[in-house]
């Protein structure tokens, strides 16, 4: 992680409350997970999507860093939707 401070987007928060997944998981995915695709043209910051695991349930957060103060800004969290998504999670199903 490259800071211990963590934003969250209302979006973000929004989708969490919904989707019933903690500050917890976010922090762990943030910490341990994967990053699955990278977003170099995103704007103000370049994102990132990132994959974890909260026991068997797969996570997917889109995080970006802010460039001047190390802040991990979380845009939005999901679980990804296994019709959409290869059996591990990490190579999305072209249709």
């Amino acid at each position: 992680m490259a800071s211990e401070r963590i934003i969250y987007r209302a979006h973000a928060l929004q989708r969490m409350f919904d989707r019933g997944i903690g500050a917890d998981d976010v922090r762990d995915v943030i910490a341990n997970g994967e990053t699955i695709e990278d977003y170099p043209k995103d704007f103000p910051y370049l994102s990132r999507l990132m994959l974890g695991w909260s026991g068997s349930r797969p996570i997917h957060v889109v995080a970006a860093t802010h460039t001047t103060t190390g802040e991990t800004i979380i845009i939005t969290v999901y679980e990804p939707d296994p019709q959409q998504w290869s059996a591990d999670m990490r190579t999305r199903i072209q249709p």
